[in-house]
């Protein structure tokens, strides 16, 4: 939706009243001058008054009126100060969503056009404002905030505010309350899986070799990411086969929860190259010798996981393939993971 802003302009006394006319004559003139519609109860007073939205164009004047006394009675001048609301479109939930690329670069002006929009948005009925205020315009952060804007997420480019206008708890999603990792298992035909050692580790998983893991990023399928972790850290080439268990945990970082994938992988390769940052060591290690490391007897849940992985090399265990499918709901393709076992040989079947 585009919002148009009309000329500022001001209206001598000539042009609009003479001693003795009544304001209804004067607020007619006006009106014909820059074709705003004025409320017959109209206050001539000091002060400052909204004049509603024109049409459907979706803009605002903000006009300041001033009383002057004549000998014989008063005379009253109009200076306009036109300020159109901020550019911004509606969403499908009765929502605003404030342009980020247009918004007023000095804080005065942004000041001034926020009140006048939110002013013009509760009267409207909108619900939920969204204003995304870029990195080079932080300045504009705090002049929101004491608007009454929340904070809801921040990314390395900008930070998102909310508004809610109508009474009571707000109803617009909470942020992410999720980071999502990933990790590969693989295993090549001489029963050998591929661990490394990380460079940065805590003291309690020090000396451990570990399978590849990390974040997948965002945009990401999971699959896609399990393969690209491995890639980075070892070097190694590997095609996804599915999600053989999941983790989830909560208040792991900054009070988030995280989901933590871990995949069985094909290796296509088998020469190993380190990635020198982030890993110390690679390398295949017989998948008996994987097991009995003290650090993995210990620990229950990777206990459980490589049993699960060990099943699953024994056909006694089938994880989750991942099927292209698209919902009517939205009409995206999204990733179903989900299993299929081939009764004759109690095999897993992949697609």
């Amino acid at each position: 939706m585009e919002l148009k802003s009309f000329s500022s302009c001001s209206v001598s006394t000539s042009e609009v009243a003479h001693v003795g006319r009544s304001y209804s004559t004067l607020i007619s003139s006006f009106r014909h001058k820059v074709g705003v519609r004025f409320s017959t109860h109209f206050q001539c007073r000091r002060d400052k008054a909204v004049i509603s939205s024109v049409g459907q164009d979706n803009f605002a004047a903000e006009t300041s009126s001033h009383r002057i006394n004549g000998t014989n009675g008063s005379i009253s001048r109009f200076y306009s100060t036109n300020l159109k609301l901020l550019d911004a479109f509606d969403d499908e939930y009765g929502g605003v969503v404030v342009h980020p690329d247009r918004l007023p670069s000095n804080p005065y002006t942004f000041a001034s056009v926020l009140r006048l929009s939110l002013s013009q948005w509760k009267k409207m009925g909108k619900k939920g404002i969204w204003l995304k205020l870029p990195l080079d315009q932080s300045d504009l952060v705090p002049i929101a905030v004491k608007e009454g804007f929340q904070y809801h997420h921040a990314e390395p480019g900008y930070v998102m505010l909310t508004y809610w206008i109508p009474e009571g708890p707000s109803m617009l999603p909470a942020n992410a309350s999720h980071q999502v990792g990933v990790g590969g298992f693989v295993i090549n035909d001489n029963n050998e899986v591929l661990v490394v050692q990380e460079r940065h580790c805590s003291p309690t998983t020090l000396g451990l070799w570990k399978i590849p893991t990390g974040f997948i990023l965002e945009a990401e399928e999971i699959y896609t990411g399990a393969v690209r972790e491995v890639k980075e850290e070892t070097g190694i080439d590997t095609e996804f086969v599915e999600v053989i268990a999941f983790r989830h945990a909560h208040n792991v970082a900054f009070e988030k929860s995280d989901l933590f994938f871990i995949c069985m992988l094909r290796p296509l390769s088998s020469k190993i190259i380190v990635d020198d940052l982030e890993i110390a060591a690679a390398k295949w290690m017989p998948l008996v010798d994987f097991v009995e490391q003290p650090l993995i007897q210990e620990d229950s849940m990777f206990k459980k996981i490589v049993d699960i992985f060990i099943a699953r090399l024994g056909k006694r265990y089938c994880g989750l393939s991942t099927h292209q499918v698209v919902s009517k709901f939205d009409g995206m393709v999204s990733s179903l993971y989900y299993n299929v076992i081939d009764n004759a040989d109690n095999n897993c079947v992949g697609k």
